[in-house]
């Protein structure tokens, strides 16, 4: 489970109220996160002994699919809805005054399906950055990194200043040799073969240059004038780079899994749009695809599933009725409403933010922490059950433990027969 740390005054803030650590503890608990630390005892002891401090930070442990709460701005939003303080937030997408004609484009060449094919983007538009957003803008995209990415294995992201860069883009991959520019944090350009060689010594970076070493073709993005964005997943421009007085963001996301793709670009674009001079607004970006054809980038469009007070009943225990339940998930931050036609279907409206609700058990589950697990009735079940696992299991299970009792094994010729 990832950790993340917020300051603590910044989150009492943003909930409109202070809690004790037992308090906020319990809050955790109830909405299915785990208070890890809170190092206000520390910052005092240091302060105490005249030692540099920082300010009190919580650490929260947060399940490893909720990609929405890897950052202050997802915790305190989710926490709000749950306190019912406030409504889950509507995102959406605002087009240019001349509609879908006058969008950004950027088109994708063919030869990007030889290293790193697929590519999403999305603009925040007169966003205004403090110094604490700015961080946790840029503390997002590491969690991500580390978390779904995959260490940018699978996907990469890259931020850049809109107001520094000439559209429309485009998204090649060009032999290394070709490649020059000056990566973030340094004035001289580089031809990608030597910041390879440059960023071996850097631990931050070096981590990932196996991703694309090897490759005859590295990806790289352009602008109209030949400017360079990035050259994902390893460094962005320093011409593009953003900073506090940065009012337009670009987001471009490279990958080699579609699915994961949707939802970082989703993640990062929702988690910030509430900076946007209109919040949660976010300009959508055309993607013109090497076969010609078009996509318009993100779809934060909601996912409308269908679920039954019976089966949350018959899962928790409990004798809801659909309203019930649907109220339970409104505080989920999950918009639903009875079906008209039968009361015992709810029809669910999934947002952007919550790819981690695939099946009806997801939603059964999300009512059940609004409820209060310790609230669940406290019983058997009617039946008694044994488990056993599936017979490819057991064969796997066979297999795996003749394997690790065999040893290493040699396959030089001289140990064959």
């Amino acid at each position: 489970m990832p950790t993340v740390a917020v300051d603590k005054a910044d989150l009492w803030e943003r909930l409109g109220q202070e809690f004790t650590t037992d308090e906020f503890d319990k809050l955790c608990f109830d909405y299915g996160l785990e208070l890890d630390e809170d190092t206000t005892e520390e910052v005092e002891e240091n302060i105490k002994k005249g030692l540099p401090a920082e300010r009190p930070q919580l650490k929260i442990e947060i399940p490893a699919n909720r990609y929405d709460l890897l950052c202050i701005e997802g915790i305190a939003r989710a926490l709000l809805v749950f306190l019912q303080k406030q409504d889950a937030p509507k995102y959406k997408l605002v087009y240019p005054k001349g509609g879908e004609s006058d969008l950004l484009t950027v088109k994708i060449d063919p030869s990007t399906a030889a290293i790193r094919p697929l590519f999403a983007c999305a603009i925040l538009r007169n966003i205004k950055f403090t110094e604490k957003s700015y961080a946790s803008f840029i503390d997002l995209q590491d969690k991500l990194h580390q978390n779904i990415c995959r260490r940018r294995q699978l996907v990469a992201i890259g931020t850049h200043d809109l107001d520094t860069l000439t559209p429309p883009f485009r998204y090649e991959a060009k032999a290394p040799s070709t490649i020059k520019f000056a990566p973030l944090g340094k004035t001289q350009e580089y031809t990608a073969e030597e910041l390879m060689t440059l960023y071996e010594g850097e631990k931050h970076l070096a981590k990932y240059l196996h991703i694309i070493r090897d490759s005859p073709v590295y990806p790289i993005i352009y602008d109209s004038k030949d400017q360079v964005l990035s050259m994902p997943p390893i460094i962005n421009s320093d011409h593009s780079k953003i900073t506090l007085n940065t009012r337009n963001v670009f987001i471009d996301v490279t990958a080699t899994d579609q699915t994961k793709l949707d939802i970082v670009v989703n993640m990062v674009a929702t988690m910030f749009s509430e900076y946007c001079e209109e919040p949660f607004t976010i300009e959508p970006v055309k993607i013109i695809l090497p076969n010609g054809q078009s996509r318009i980038t993100p779809d934060i469009s909601a996912r409308q599933m269908t679920a039954h007070a019976s089966y949350v009943n018959s899962c928790t225990g409990l004798s809801l009725s659909s309203t019930e339940v649907a109220t339970l998930l409104k505080r989920m931050s999950l918009e639903a409403s009875v079906n008209p036609d039968n009361s015992d279907e709810i029809t669910v409206s999934i947002p952007p933010t919550r790819p981690d609700i695939f099946h009806e058990c997801d939603i059964m589950e999300d009512a059940a922490i609004a409820y209060g697990f310790n609230n669940l009735p406290d019983k058997f079940p009617a039946t008694s059950t044994v488990g056993q696992p599936l017979a490819i299991s057991k064969l796997s299970d066979v297999v795996r433990l003749e394997w690790a009792r065999a040893g290493e094994v040699s396959l030089t010729p001289s140990a064959c027969p």
